[in-house]
This record gives structure tokens, C-alpha cells and sequence, in this order.
């Protein structure tokens, strides 16, 4: 009886290493396979002297009036209006569901309409809009803003993620073995309320499985024959007063931008897109360059690792957590650089109220480590976010800027969401040059209206719990940032 014991024992013991070392194997496989044909892009360097900065800001005045300036999607709609051959849109959030009590500037609604107007007024023009599954809460239902758009003649694309690297990698080993092959379909009746907002159908229990795989096309551009636009911000109602950065440039970096969106297109079995036809020359005194996915990584680091002395180091940033780039603005604050740092407190989620993850904890290590050279400032949220992704570093003869979608956290910088971000290098006496410097020292210095509060006045509580909570969930990268 004993021999019969020992001899199931070792039976279990064997599965359960045969068990582990099969999900093992699935998660190194899935976190290391070669990444799809384009994906993980840097573009060539171009010239020119137009470079367009745009931001929306969310803020309250000194009278306590809130305002709300909107820059960016009024830019994108001229540039629809203005587009001759081809209109190709990449955005991550594209919907109307939104739970609050305030009235949010219809964006979802307005860019349809712009686009759809296009189509109808000039029907050979080629439109392509690309997006993320979540606006279908994972196929649980049909969105929409996409489906007026293809009844209307414009080609939509929902990016395939399943040939992407997993981030949750412990979870989605899980899933890729035993649920991936239970796909749900609009037709399918939802039962579980929607994790978007309360508004937005019901959805499936296929569908919060798929989610909590935590993958996403990221991106946000906008691409036409004339121009193209890189931006943070989401054609998102529930996101419309967040304030956001863009960046637009034209010329043959266009070829570009189109190049990386072809090649989500192409691994996602998607619409052919256009080509860019246009002038192929390229002069002035400005550096632009697109870069997508982990090259972002790279570059934001190289930035932060050439920062010393005399140089200033402006970050604005929804989500900071990523550890490479923590260590690397310490570094650049012990050389002497004055690195100026502007956070959301991650305290507000569209209408709900969030833990301060992995903001607060970041801000307090770096404040602690930054030897008198990091300044850190909260931006002044309320129902919004301060959703920027900027990197601005201006040096004695020159400034190198780095926006776009990308956040400065894992699952965003290496090669694991899909993103796009756009590097710039300018001369110290170009506009675009000044219009960064502006623009971080009128929310630095609150010049006519209370954007940002410093740290050591705004302590948000960070209980052992929460933190323990923190580096597990860091540990594990089971998180939503």
C-alpha cells in the first residue's frame, strides 16, 4: 500500500512538472517569438521646417471656472476636408459610451460624420480606419461609429492581436491553451455589465476573458496625401476633455507613417492601403523621424542618457512606471540635467476613482532619489486625465522632442502593444522649438490658470497595502497600464 502511495505521489509530481513546464513554454515562446513583418519600426530621418505642435488642456482658472481647449481634433477634420487621394486613420478608442453627468464634446460622432461627408462628396477618394477590438468589448457587440462608416464605403480594419507578444503572460498562457478558440460574435446575447461604461451593450464571458489579456493597438494617427498627425488623444467621448498632444508634419515622412500602418494591416489580413504619391524631396533644418513599438523604447532612452549638466529634461506623462527609464532620469538629474516632471495622479478612470497606480509610487522613489535635481508637479485633474506622452529635452544648441501614444511603461514600450510616437530634433531658434518651451512653462508656473500643484503640496495617500499590491502586480505585469 505504501509502494502504491510513493508511486501516485510520483505520478503527481511528474504531471504537475510536466504541466509547468508546458505553460512554461508557452509563456517564453509567447514573450519572445519573432514579432510580425514591420512591426518595431524606425523610419528615416527627414528635414523640413514645418512642424505643427497641438495640445488640448483641460484646466480650471483662478476664479475657478473650468475650461476646455481643443485643439487636436479640429486639426484632424481640416485635414480630412483638405485630403485629395487618400484618408487613412489608426485609433485605439472610437466610441460614444460614456457613464458621468457632464456633457462630453461628441468626438466619436463628429469624426464620423467628417469622414463619412468625405466619402460622399468625393467617392474616389480612398478611406481606411483602423482600430482596436475593444470598441466591440472584444466581438461581444458592434460598434457603432465603425459599422456607419462601412455602410458608407470606408474600409475598417480591427487589428489582429493574437500575433503580438503576450504582456500577462501568466494569464494569456492560460487563455491561448483553453479559451481562445471561443470567439464571441455580435450575436451572441451579453450577460455581464460592460467594463467601457454602463451604457454600452452587455457583453460575454468570452469577451472579459479575451480582455484581461491586456493587448492593444495603441496608436493614434492620421494620414492623408497631404499631411500626417501623431497625437495621444482618443476620438473617444468618455476621453473628450483629457488633455492630449499631437504633432503634424507633411511631406515624404508620410511615406513612412503609411509603411508601419501597412504593415498592421498586412499581419491582420487587412485592406490594402495607399501610397504615398507626393513630393519625395527633403530639406530644412528640423529632424523628423517616425518611430513605432520598442524602437520608441530605445530612443526615449538614448534621449535621457545624453541629458547632463545645463540641459533641461521636460516630462509630461499619463503613466511613468517603466524601471529603465525611471533609473535613467535619476541618472540624468546626478549629471547635473534639471529634469522637470508633470503626472497625472492616476486617480480618475473615465468617471472612476483609481488607486494612484503606478503613478504615485513612481513619483515618491523619484523625488527620493533625484538629489534636489527632479521636480515633480501633479497635473490638476478632476473628471479628466492629463493623457500627454511628451519627452521635450532642450540642450545649449538644440532640443530633441518624443510624443505620440506610447505611455512610459512596459506593456507600451517593448514591443508589445502597438504604438507610435514621433521624434523631432530642432534648432533652439525654430518655432517649434518655442512652442515646447511655452507650453511647458505655462502648466509648470501656472502663468493664467492653476494646472498643476507640486508635489510636496498634493500628498495623495499610498498605503503598504496598495504598494505591496504595486510591485506584484509589476511583478506579474498583470496591469492595466
Amino acid at each position: 500500500m505504501k509502494k502504491l502511495i510513493n508511486r501516485l505521489n510520483m505520478r503527481n509530481v511528474v504531471a504537475a512538472l510536466l504541466v509547468l513546464v508546458f505553460f512554461g513554454a508557452i509563456m517564453f515562446y509567447q514573450t519572445h517569438k519573432p514579432l510580425p513583418e514591420g512591426i518595431s519600426y524606425e523610419g528615416q530621418v527627414f528635414r523640413t521646417d514645418d512642424v505643427n505642435f497641438l495640445y488640448d488642456l483641460s484646466y480650471k482658472d483662478k476664479s475657478g471656472n473650468f475650461h476646455h481647449e481643443s485643439r487636436i481634433f479640429e486639426r484632424v477634420n481640416e485635414m480630412i476636408a483638405e485630403a485629395e487621394d487618400f484618408v487613412v486613420i489608426d485609433m485605439f478608442l472610437f466610441n460614444s459610451y460614456y457613464d458621468g453627468d457632464h456633457d462630453m464634446p461628441d468626438l466619436a460622432g463628429n469624426l464620423t460624420k467628417t469622414l463619412i461627408e468625405k466619402k460622399r462628396s468625393n467617392l474616389e477618394i480612398e478611406m481606411v480606419f483602423i482600430t482596436d477590438h475593444i470598441n466591440t468589448t472584444y466581438g461581444s457587440h458592434h460598434a457603432p461609429e465603425v459599422q456607419q462608416l462601412k455602410e458608407n464605403g470606408i474600409k475598417v480594419m480591427y487589428t489582429d492581436l493574437k500575433p503580438l507578444r503576450d504582456s500577462n503572460y501568466v494569464y494569456s498562457a492560460v487563455w491561448r491553451t483553453f479559451f481562445q478558440w471561443f470567439q464571441s460574435e455580435p450575436e451572441d446575447d451579453g450577460w455581464l455589465p460592460n467594463p467601457l461604461a454602463s451604457t454600452a451593450p452587455d457583453v460575454t464571458l468570452r469577451s472579459y476573458l479575451e480582455l484581461l489579456n491586456v493587448k492593444a493597438n495603441h496608436r493614434k494617427v492620421v494620414v492623408t496625401d497631404q499631411s500626417s498627425l501623431v497625437t495621444s488623444a482618443n476620438p473617444h467621448n468618455a476621453s473628450g476633455l483629457h488633455s492630449n498632444i499631437a504633432f503634424e508634419v507633411g511631406g515624404p515622412i508620410i511615406g513612412d507613417i503609411l509603411e508601419t500602418e501597412k504593415a498592421a494591416a498586412r499581419y491582420s489580413d487587412g485592406p490594402q492601403l495607399p501610397d504615398y504619391q507626393g513630393t519625395q524631396s527633403s530639406g530644412g533644418s528640423i529632424k523628423v523621424q517616425v518611430l513605432t513599438e520598442g524602437k520608441i523604447y530605445k530612443r526615449a532612452l538614448a534621449e535621457l542618457d545624453q541629458a547632463g549638466k545645463g540641459d533641461t529634461v521636460w516630462l509630461g506623462m499619463f503613466y511613468l512606471a517603466e524601471r529603465e527609464v525611471i533609473d535613467g532620469l535619476v541618472n540624468a538629474a546626478r549629471r547635473g540635467a534639471d529634469v522637470r516632471i508633470i503626472l497625472d495622479p492616476n486617480q480618475n478612470a473615465f468617471g472612476n476613482q483609481k488607486m494612484g497606480l503606478p503613478n504615485i509610487p513612481v513619483a515618491s522613489e523619484l523625488e527620493e532619489r533625484g538629489e534636489d535635481n527632479i521636480h515633480i508637479r501633479w497635473y490638476n485633474t478632476k473628471m479628466e486625465q492629463y493623457h500627454t506622452k511628451l519627452l521635450y529635452i532642450k540642450k545649449e544648441d538644440k532640443a530633441t522632442i518624443l510624443g505620440g501614444s506610447t505611455n512610459y511603461t512596459t506593456r507600451n514600450f517593448e514591443d508589445l502593444n502597438l504604438e507610435t510616437n514621433l521624434w523631432v530634433e530642432t534648432p533652439l531658434d525654430q518655432e517649434i522649438n518655442q512652442e515646447l518651451s511655452n507650453y511647458f512653462n505655462r502648466i509648470w508656473d501656472n502663468e493664467d490658470a492653476l494646472y498643476t500643484e507640486k508635489f510636496s503640496e498634493k500628498e495623495y495617500e499610498m498605503s503598504w497595502v496598495k504598494y505591496i499590491g504595486y510591485r506584484i502586480q509589476k511583478l506579474l505585469n498583470f496591469t492595466t497600464y
